[in-house]
């Protein structure tokens, strides 16, 4: 029979203090796990501190490590466990303030006037101009947003849009868009850490006000971006210059939005992000290249450093291709841990460690707390740290190595590379993107050698020639692998079944997996195991998650209300789409939004749509014709949404109207035991930085 024993509530505390003893050399290893609890806990918030609440998280946190320094040495990490939580809150604060700037708070339309910082493409493949330094028609220099975003429609082409050239178009501006649904993602946040304070389109030609010359102040680097971009395309034209310009300066304008859902259905859009694997491969290659070059030299090698100097050289090309790539906050978190790791070449420490993603990770935290809510920074260190932990742990069976073939222990690293990062991000692209490339793993395995086998060589190759204007030999090797990579994301994204839906999950799960797998990795002892029922109940919690029964648009335009068998009617068949589509990725739905009115049994000319199901009964009534039928169908219980204000409210019915969501946002409706809860935008965002109006 099994017996458990317990220790004593006198004991307890001695056994907590000799578990952490024992932890000796691998504290700091949680240091950017509290950071990251403090931050999360700061973006988790229903509203901002009061100066008053800020002044004593401060006091705390110093009276914590304080109170470190005055206790046994033994009980000192229990102390440091506030301040390091304490202190990622108070970073992440005073990101949030420091970042600060206008807002636009209603819809423009006017004259726009600003200068270009930024050209890319939105997701209707319309070119799209980030502008600073903005002007708008009637609007206060106080009131003016710091950046504006305008995608161009129409007719354009009279220009060439380059960095640092001011333009003036007319058009529409609103702020950032408030979430499509309760819960879902907040583009406001994003927003508010770029600056960003309005977006919008134009369909008036925009006009060139001044030359590229006059506004390139702090543009310079970026200017060099878009004419290597520019040179590179001219090489290589379509969407194989268009991915080589993505991969060398961060460009993705030149790369048409089929070809990247392509990319992302295969699985393979994470090799445009010139993140960590561009910049380990680039770094990687100079160092190995730099190594040899010296080692031809035998009298240099022997008395030279050779290792610590190339060390050196790769260093300064990942600050290079920092520089060149724009330098956002992806290649910022790739750059400082490949410098982390050459670092610990020049002072002799082992480069590859849980240790130095440790520090990388707690560098980024501190400088950009936001970073940590992105699905970039999350899938970026789930990889690297499942990466180190899995070949620590083949280190020590050495044996593996002895099953293989010598020339094929490059084959058997991909391979497990590929797969343990496959697994590690699974959890992270599915919660955001809400899908999982099935066949990711094979697509994977035959683009991403010659990733680090032809491509990043060359791109090194084609940099080194183009001071004597041979640029274009790298780029011509490295054309054929782009070739086979756009080959490979075709063919696996055309297959059956690539892609698999997945259903949102709340808040909590992933917070949950992560800290469930890095207490598994990052503890020593039995005690790790620990970590396995955290996650698997985080999986439990993913599966069982609720998804709202009836949504309601934040302009009435569209409404959705799921059925018994798990799958959404909606009651438009075109209106609200960027809405209706999100909604049904978010409930795991592979269906088109016509494909998911279909289902409502009624003409996309109808304007008045009658949904029943899940215990509500619906009726959404559009313009003034649906508007003309309000009385008719305004029984007692029946939910009635209008897409314009009536001019009086029948009382047996709850009417939802346009007026009514201005304040609230989108709605989602759920019925248990016959209660109804209702959430809004608003009440689930809180009153946030960037959600005050």
């Amino acid at each position: 029979m099994l017996t458990f024993s317990f220790p004593r509530p006198g004991r307890l505390p001695v056994a907590l203090l000799h578990a952490i003893a024992e932890q000796r050399g691998r504290l700091f290893l949680f240091v950017p796990v509290l950071l990251a609890i403090g931050i999360g806990l700061y973006f988790a918030l229903p509203r901002e501190p009061t100066a008053a609440g800020w002044a004593g998280l401060g006091a705390l946190m110093v009276a914590s490590v304080l109170l470190s320094r005055r206790i046994p040495e033994e009980g000192a990490p229990l102390v440091l466990i506030v301040a390091l939580v304490t202190a990622g809150l108070l970073a992440a604060g005073l990101r949030a303030a420091h970042v600060s700037a206008p807002v636009l708070q209603y819809r423009y339309f006017g004259a726009i006037e600003g200068r270009i910082v930024q050209i890319d493409r939105s997701a209707t493949d319309a070119l799209r101009l980030t502008l600073d330094q903005v002007v708008l028609e009637r609007v206060s220099h106080s009131r003016t947003p710091a950046r504006v975003r305008i995608s161009l429609h129409g007719e354009q082409g009279f220009f060439t849009p380059e960095p640092g050239m001011r333009v003036a178009t007319t058009g529409h501006l609103g702020p950032p868009p408030a979430p499509s649904e309760p819960g879902g993602f907040d583009f406001r946040r994003l927003a508010w850490f770029d600056r960003l304070g309005a977006v919008g389109y134009t369909r008036v030609p925009v006009l060139a006000l001044a030359p590229a010359d006059s506004g390139a102040a702090g543009l310079r680097i970026h200017r060099l971006r878009m004419k290597i971009s520019g040179a590179v395309q001219a090489h290589l034209p379509g969407d194989t210059g268009g991915f080589a310009a993505a991969i060398l300066t961060g460009d993705r304008s030149g790369i048409a939005q089929a070809r990247m859902e392509e990319l992302r259905r295969s699985n393979l859009a994470h090799l445009l992000a010139i993140s960590g694997l561009h910049m380990g491969l680039l770094t990687g290659f100079v160092f190995g290249l730099l190594r040899l070059v010296m080692a031809m030299v035998p009298a240099f090698a022997l008395r030279a450093p050779t290792r610590k100097l190339a060390a050196l050289g790769a260093l300064a090309a990942g600050a290079f291709y920092l520089m060149l790539s724009g330098g956002n906050v992806a290649t910022q978190r790739a750059y400082i841990m490949v410098a982390v790791m050459l670092v610990a070449v020049l002072l002799d420490r082992r480069a590859i460690s849980l240790r130095s993603v440790a520090m990388a990770a707690t560098l980024i935290l501190l400088l950009r707390p936001e970073a940590l809510v992105q699905a970039g920074f999350q899938m970026s260190f789930a990889a690297t740290v499942a990466l180190v932990a899995v070949f620590r742990w083949l280190s020590g069976e050495r044996g593996w190595r002895g099953r293989f073939p010598r020339w094929g222990w490059p084959i058997v690293s991909v391979v497990i590379c590929s797969l343990v990062a496959g697994i590690a991000t699974a959890p992270i692209a599915a919660a955001s993107f809400n899908r999982i490339a099935e066949y990711g793993l094979i697509a994977n395995l035959l683009a991403v050698p010659l990733m680090g086998l032809v491509v990043m060589p060359a791109a090194v190759l084609a940099a080194l020639l183009a001071p004597i204007g041979l640029e274009w030999v790298g780029l011509r090797i490295m054309a054929p692998a782009i070739d086979w990579i756009l080959q490979v994301s075709a063919f696996v994204s055309a297959l059956d079944g690539a892609v698999l839906p997945v259903a949102q999950p709340s808040a909590s799960v992933i917070p949950a997996l992560a800290l469930g797998a890095l207490w598994l990795i990052v503890w020593q002892g039995r005690a790790r195991w620990a970590g396995l029922p955290v996650m698997a109940l985080a999986l439990l919690v993913w599966a069982e998650t609720p998804r709202p029964m009836l949504l309601i648009a934040r302009e009435a335009e569209v409404v959705g209300l799921m059925q018994d068998d798990g799958t959404r009617i909606l009651s438009r068949a075109r209106a609200g789409s960027f809405t209706a589509e999100s909604w049904l990725r978010a409930d795991g739905d592979s269906a088109t939004q016509a494909e998911a009115f279909a289902r409502s049994g009624f003409d996309p000319r109808d304007t008045l749509v009658h949904l029943r199901g899940a215990g509500f009964d619906v009726v959404h009534l559009a313009g003034q014709r649906g508007l003309a039928q309000l009385e008719s169908v305004c029984l007692p219980g029946r939910i009635v949404i209008v897409t314009q204000e009536p001019d009086m409210r029948p009382g047996q019915c709850q009417i939802i109207s346009p007026d009514d969501l201005r304040a609230s946002g989108a709605l989602a409706l759920s019925k248990r035991g016959g209660v109804v809860t209702t959430l809004s935008v608003a009440q689930a965002s809180g009153h946030r930085h960037w959600t005050r109006p």
